[in-house]
């Protein structure tokens, strides 16, 4: 018997059906008449539902945090942070990755999502593909991963095959391993030295894992992606000083930044940041410490590209 990607299905039993371990998989009793409800009830019941979620990432803050500290101390010695996931979690993954670059001003290899299925699964389901743990190995082979690197397993059940095979990996080679999981007494919680695990409990349509645990799972990677970032240095106070200016909306977003972070006049933070070649870093420095682009460089230069530093803070 097979399904709609022909993936064989399990025999039919006469035994009674086990009661799914896995929390994110369970039915919710709120929801067991979803196909009744009013457009109104369903979407007062996931806002309900959603509120949960919040409370239930604030208690793996401690979880997260030392995450980020692996993640920033992997990264000062040269490591890269590596996302691997499956379907909806992978496409948060890749998500994440994708944003830190024009974000943040990073080469495009210090933060990257590994997909099971490739580019073809972040728009579309791939069949067998989070089943493949040959492919996730051999994704990570590729990479040449070392002890600095953290791979990060995002998985709501905490069972993907893939991503299972890919923190074991890892650990084989010594990078740090992080797991995101809604399910924490699932196998992905003890291949991971730092579990992160946020309890988002049955969703309101079941086994639909891109709801509560999806947005647990997006929560996650914001926290730990901006934290890290700000903790290497790549954020000034809360201003985005290494945003690349790849449009005219973040060009315009770039002038605000440098005109709010130095007290000047838009006009003067765009004639720094003409004169500093477009560099954010160096325009700034310029305007605060009213000094030319040469010294304001030197001045980085000698602060190994330190921000404060170079600004005298």
């Amino acid at each position: 018997m097979t399904g709609r990607y022909n993936v064989a299905m399990p025999k039919p039993t006469k035994a009674l059906i086990p009661k799914e371990s896995r929390l994110t998989e369970q039915r919710n009793p709120a929801s067991k008449n979803l196909d009744r409800m009013t457009a109104r009830e369903i979407i007062e019941l996931m806002n309900r539902e959603d509120r949960k979620v919040a409370t239930t990432v604030g208690k793996e803050i401690p979880a997260i945090a030392k995450a980020v500290d692996a993640m920033v101390a992997g990264i000062r010695k040269g490591g890269r942070l590596i996302y691997v996931g499956a379907g909806s979690s992978g496409r948060m993954a890749v998500l994440d990755a994708a944003e830190c670059q024009p974000t943040f001003g990073t080469p495009p290899e210090l933060v990257q999502a590994l997909i099971a299925g490739g580019g073809r699964a972040i728009t579309q389901a791939v069949e067998g593909a989070e089943d493949d743990v040959r492919r996730a190995e051999h994704e990570l082979r590729a990479r040449r991963l070392t002890r600095n690197d953290v791979v990060v397993g995002v998985t709501a059940s905490g069972t993907t095959p893939y991503v299972l095979a890919a923190l074991k990996f890892a650990r084989g080679r010594g990078a740090t391993t992080v797991a995101i999981t809604s399910n924490p007494r699932m196998p992905v919680a003890r291949l991971a030295k730092i579990a992160i695990a946020t309890e988002v409990g049955p969703e309101v349509l079941t086994g639909s894992t891109r709801m509560k645990a999806g947005t647990a799972q997006k929560m996650v990677l914001n926290m730990l992606s901006t934290a890290v970032m700000a903790r290497l240095g790549h954020v000034y106070e809360n201003l985005m000083i290494d945003v690349v200016l790849t449009n005219a909306k973040v060009a315009k977003r770039a002038l605000r930044i440098l005109a709010e972070a130095s007290g000047k006049s838009v006009s003067a933070a765009e004639h720094a940041l003409r004169a500093a070649g477009h560099n954010m870093r160096v325009a700034l420095v310029m305007l605060k410490m009213g000094i030319k682009e040469q010294e304001a460089k030197r001045r980085l230069t000698l602060a190994k590209g330190d921000l404060r530093r170079a600004l005298g803070e």
